[in-house]
Parts: structure tokens; C-alpha cells; sequence
């Protein structure tokens, strides 16, 4: 479906989206400090989405509360739009502008359509008589960013603290684990109302990344006939065939070269596991044969499709 999407509308995608949130984040910390200096929260009070202020008709809340304030501290400010703005960037280049903008739009809606539901079942079960906008922020739309940066780059490490090394994987159980801890806490100090709206927006917002992690299981190579090429290459391999293009040039510990063959290559820019420890390498399988991509060719390379096939 979203290949037909893009066949379509891709003409339509934002290039360098994190560009233009990032944008939206400092634009966000401007807000903070002139709240700050007026006494004033102006996010909350004119900005923030609110369904009744909406149908009153400050429509402009639909889009203005993805300036909300990442922080209020322009150290910790930057820190945070430097994460986002890498992870943001990296996922872009992988899927393609299309697809990425597509997920951050989703994202943003999800959120939106979480606070919906919360206000009209609220109004329902209340007979008309409670209007409650449960907070929207962009935390549930970074969350899901993050966790679809760790499940493609799960090796990539991060320096918690600006020391300790530790893989991207391991710091997105730890964000879910924190989550959780927040949903469970509003339960035993905020009541049962609160707990179970905040269990409703992490679900329903969580739906982006579940989604993304759908499609990534069906394009991910892990098919059987995927596994196939990759078992009869491995084969071919360790019988000593050389594949032809799979070689590459490596030195020895007295510094003379020697042609190596290697077990990946990508078919687009030509990069094997020699060039860096950290390349992940999938076949597609929607390409006619063995081609094998990076990451960051997987989802954005032209497929292969013979003209014919030999009966």
C-alpha cells in the first residue's frame, strides 16, 4: 500500500523534514522563554491542542502544539534536537523522504486522534457534562522515532552521559520500560481516570511504530525464498565459488595488499563489510536474483525485474 502511496504522492514528500521540526523545537523553547518572562504558560493557553478551544474555533491547535517546548533548558534543548535531528536524518535516508514523512505525519495524527477518543468517551460516559482534552505533546511521536531507529540500527551505540558506550536497542527498552513506569504511576497517584488515559494515548500513538514494524517483518528478508538465496550463497560460498563482484582489497599486518573475498556487497553503492564493521546487509526480495543491499539502499534502490525469465 504505501508503495502505491509513494508512486502517487511522493512528489509531495518533505525533504530533510528534521530540518524544519528541528525549527519547530527552538521555535518551541522561544515560546517557553517568553513564558517565562511573562508569567504566562502561552503554549498551554493558546497553543497546546484542546478540542474545545478547536470547536470554538482556534483551529490552528491542530498544528501549533508541535511547538511545544522540548525543554526549558537550552543545553539539555539542543541536546535533545541533535538526537532527534540524527535519528530523523538516519531513518530518511533509509526509507526515503516519502516514507519517513509519512511516518512523522502519522505519528502527529495518532496523537491527535488519542486525545480525541479520551474527550469523546469522556463526554459520553459523563452524560455531557465533563470536556477533557487529555495533553498531546511530541513525546509519544519521539518515542515511536526512537524505537524505529533501534530496531534498524539496533547495534549503533550512544554515549550515555557523554561516557558510557550502550547500544540504541538497549536504550529503547529502557524508554518503553519509563513509559510504562509513567502510565502505572499516574494509576496509584493521579486515579484510575488519569491512568487509563494515559494508557489510551500510549497504545494508540504507539500504533506508528507497530505499523512501521509490520512492514518492516514483510520487507525484511526474512522469507523463505530470501532465505533460500542467502543459504545457496553461503554455500557457494564456503565451497570456495567466487561470486565475481564480491571481492575487495584488504592488507595484511606487513602492509601489503591482498584481494579478499567478501560475504556482502550492496548492489547500489558498492559497500562491503570491509568498509565498515557496522553495515547491516539484506537481500530484496523483490529484485530477480541474489542482489544484496545496505540499509540505507534497502527500501530506496530500484528493484531488478528481468525482461523475461527462462522457462
Amino acid at each position: 500500500m504505501i508503495d502505491k502511496l509513494e508512486r502517487k504522492y511522493g512528489r509531495f514528500a518533505i525533504k530533510n523534514l528534521m530540518k524544519y521540526v528541528s525549527m519547530l523545537y527552538v521555535l518551541g523553547f522561544i515560546v517557553a522563554y517568553i513564558s517565562i518572562a511573562k508569567g504566562v504558560d502561552l503554549y498551554s493557553t493558546y497553543l497546546a491542542f484542546d478540542v474545545d478551544m478547536i470547536l470554538r474555533g482556534q483551529v490552528w491547535r491542530i498544528v501549533t502544539f508541535l511547538i511545544q517546548p522540548l525543554d526549558t533548558s537550552l543545553f539539555f534543548m539542543l541536546i535533545a534536537i541533535y538526537l532527534y535531528y540524527m535519528i530523523g536524518s538516519a531513518l530518511e535516508r533509509t526509507w526515503g523522504s516519502f516514507r519517513f514523512s509519512l511516518f512523522y505525519i502519522s505519528g502527529a495524527v495518532f496523537n491527535l486522534l488519542a486525545a480525541v477518543i479520551i474527550y469523546v468517551v469522556l463526554l459520553i460516559v459523563s452524560g455531557g457534562a465533563l470536556h477533557f482534552t487529555y495533553p498531546v505533546s511530541l513525546e509519544y511521536i519521539n518515542l515511536s522515532m526512537f524505537l524505529a531507529f533501534g530496531t534498524i540500527y539496533s547495534d549503533v551505540q550512544l554515549l550515555l552521559f557523554f561516557v558510557i558506550p550502550i547500544k540504541i536497542k538497549y536504550l529503547s527498552y529502557f524508554y518503553i520500560a519509563i513509559e510504562v513506569y509513567n502510565v502505572v504511576y499516574l494509576y496509584l497517584h493521579a486515579g484510575m481516570l488519569m491512568g487509563v488515559c494515559a494508557t489510551i494515548v500510549l497504545v494508540v500513538s504507539l500504533l506508528n511504530y507497530i505499523l512501521f514494524y509490520i512492514g518492516v517483518r514483510r520487507r525484511s528478508g526474512n522469507s523463505f525464498a530470501n532465505r533460500k538465496r542467502r543459504n545457496d550463497f553461503s554455500r557457494r560460498y564456503n565451497e570456495g565459488v567466487n561470486a565475481g563482484y564480491r571481492t575487495g582489497v584488504n592488507t595484511d599486518e606487513n602492509g601489503k595488499a591482498r584481494v579478499v573475498i567478501t560475504r556482502h556487497k550492496c548492489a547500489v553503492c558498492g559497500r562491503t563489510e570491509l568498509d565498515d564493521d557496522e553495515l547491516e546487509f539484506r537481500f530484496c526480495s523483490k529484485c530477480d536474483g541474489n542482489y544484496e543491499y545496505c540499509m540505507n539502499h534497502l527500501y530506496t534502490h530500484t528493484h531488478v525485474v528481468r525482461e523475461y525469465k527462462e522457462q
